[in-house]
């Protein structure tokens, strides 16, 4: 088999891609280990916490044990189907900061900054933000194949969340996409008539339709290289090995694990490090598997004096109501991701943009499905956005098999403590606004008993979480930059007709969740890939805080 284009992985850049080359007239060979998204795990939006833990749908990675974390070794969740991990992630839709993509430039990602990538986030997406304003409409979009919307929030906690930020004296937005990130107010989902709208959904699917897309189920074993040219991908399908053909170029958007895997297998990493494992160096490029970032978080659980949480339906009987009513209708509880409200915060004075994120859930449960043990109650996920930790991806053996070694690193920088004891504090002082007192019971989780730096340190050591966004493993930045993997152009520094274009290509991980960031750089990559000149930069003005250098909020 060939085609002009090989793409390696059928997830959240990856689909992007081959709607955009193939909608462009050129023939898309899509390669994906997966299989189909169909079945309620994946498609009921309240179903989330179901398909990542399920190996039918998640690759099942886990960390190595993490020094600072007790030697606990953390899940590392990503999509093994089609669609990536926007079949299995929570569909929270954040675009990230517009200071993330200009350090992106300041980093040397020439042409990523806010301006230029801000009318690919606007191509990709159909915006249903209700009575936004005219000023965050500007900044939307309104006829892309991706829909992003809202929940109802008839939940009155979530109204108390955005109220006891407003009462503690921050900032609320109406559309943290828009012009205005920082502050509380409502979370957006891409969720549409009551149903996930992953990637597959969006692009893929839509792109399989044309005659010249075609997806091929296979594990990527290698890119194939001839004399420093991409030529094909070799693949195991059905026992056997094969080559897909790329006339053009192979493009790698196997996520920020299987890329920097695939590149290494290749012979494209530090020579040291492949030489190890017997595989014979094309480019040495030390920054392949390094540069590892990811977001971590806590739940801070309260429990609640009143029975309106989603506790009473956390029950077989309570969510097979909830499952057949969507089931039969596509409405009710089971058509909501159930984050509905969230919040952006700056942790002190002299940070110039928000570097906490919330999520807000009226249930107090994990992502593993474990309820409280305290019954009714409600949790904010919490955690710092920009970490200075930096882990890396190695490899386990040379067999293509072998899952790769995953170093997050976690927590080794002494300023993610200082980071992380500030969500603690700060979150306390939230949820004792006067919104939620007839709400607040008590706090279940760290306990108002731990106050001391070191008692909190010791709850985040114990249960700090991955939010489930590794990225920067394929950094992107100046060809003459030795840690850059890819250029400005996604372009393989020496290898040529080898792209990377995912989230392995973050120079800095963005403000939030993952997704949408990932999409963008599919819709940007393509035109690079298709030689087309870039869309015009939106040169709109982003809100920051007037106040940042001396007020926290």
């Amino acid at each position: 088999m060939e085609a002009d284009y090989v793409i390696v992985g059928a997830g959240s850049a990856g689909c992007a891609m081959a709607y955009r080359l193939s909608e462009a007239g050129r023939s898309v060979i899509v390669i994906e280990h997966g299989g189909t998204d169909a079945g309620p795990f994946i498609q009921m939006p309240a179903a989330l916490s179901y398909p990542m833990n399920m190996s039918r749908y998640d690759w099942g990675f886990r960390s190595e044990p993490e020094p600072h974390l007790g030697g606990r070794t953390l899940a590392t969740p990503r999509g093994k189907v089609i669609g990536g991990s926007s079949s299995v992630n929570g569909m929270v839709f954040v675009r990230g900061h517009a200071r993330d993509f200009d350090h992106w430039e300041e980093q040397g990602a020439s042409g990523w900054s806010y301006a230029d990538v801000l009318p690919y986030f606007k191509r990709m997406e159909t915006w249903h933000g209700g009575n936004g304003s005219d000023e965050d409409r500007q900044f939307r979009g309104h006829d892309g194949p991706l829909h992003v919307t809202r929940g109802p929030r008839t939940n009155p906690l979530f109204n108390a969340f955005v109220d006891a930020g407003r009462q503690a004296g921050y900032e609320v937005t109406g559309d943290y996409n828009g012009q205005k990130q920082e502050g509380f107010g409502p979370m957006e989902a891409t969720i549409w008539k009551g149903q996930r709208w992953s990637a597959a959904k969006a692009f893929l699917k839509p792109a399989l339709k044309r005659p010249n897309c075609t997806l091929v189920r296979g594990l990527a074993r290698k890119v194939v290289i001839r004399e420093g040219r991409a030529t094909g991908v070799e693949i195991e399908r059905g026992g056997a090995t094969e080559v897909i053909a790329a006339r053009a170029e192979v493009i790698l958007a196997a996520s920020s694990i299987n890329t920097p895997k695939l590149l290494m297998l290749s012979g494209i990493g530090a020579a040291a490090h492949l030489a190890e494992h017997g595989v014979s160096v094309v480019a040495d490029r030390p920054g392949v598997g390094a540069n590892l970032q990811d977001h971590m978080e806590i739940y801070m659980q309260f429990a609640s004096k009143l029975p309106v949480t989603l506790y009473k339906y956390w029950n077989l009987w309570g969510k097979a109501i909830i499952g057949a009513q969507w089931l039969f209708t596509g409405k009710g509880l089971g058509a909501s991701n159930q984050f509905e409200s969230c919040a952006f915060i700056r942790s002190d004075k002299g940070v110039d943009y928000p570097d906490i994120q919330y999520h807000f859930l009226p249930i107090a449960v994990r992502y593993d499905g474990k309820a409280s043990a305290e019954g009714h109650g409600f949790q904010a996920h919490v955690g710092p956005m920009r970490a200075k930790s930096r882990g890396n991806i190695t490899l386990r053996s040379a067999n293509p098999k072998d899952s790769p070694r995953i170093r997050f690193n976690y927590m080794s920088h002494p300023d993610d403590w200082s980071d992380f004891r500030k969500c603690v504090r700060l979150t306390r002082e939230i949820f004792a606004q006067d919104a939620f007192a007839p709400f607040v019971k008590h706090e279940i989780q760290p306990g108002m008993r731990l106050q001391s730096d070191d008692e909190i340190d010791s709850f985040i050591r114990e249960h700090a979480e991955s939010a489930y966004h590794p990225c920067g493993t394929a950094r992107m930045g100046r060809r003459d930059d030795p840690m850059a993997v890819v250029d400005p152009e996604c372009r393989v520094i020496g290898v040529e007709g080898l792209r990377v274009a995912d989230s392995s290509i973050f120079p800095r991980v963005t403000n939030g969740n993952l997704n949408g960031p990932s999409i963008m750089v599919g819709e940007k990559a393509a035109d690079h890939i298709l030689g087309k000149g870039m869309l015009p930069r939106a040169n709109l003005e982003p809100w920051n805080s007037p106040r940042w250098r001396n007020a926290q909020r």
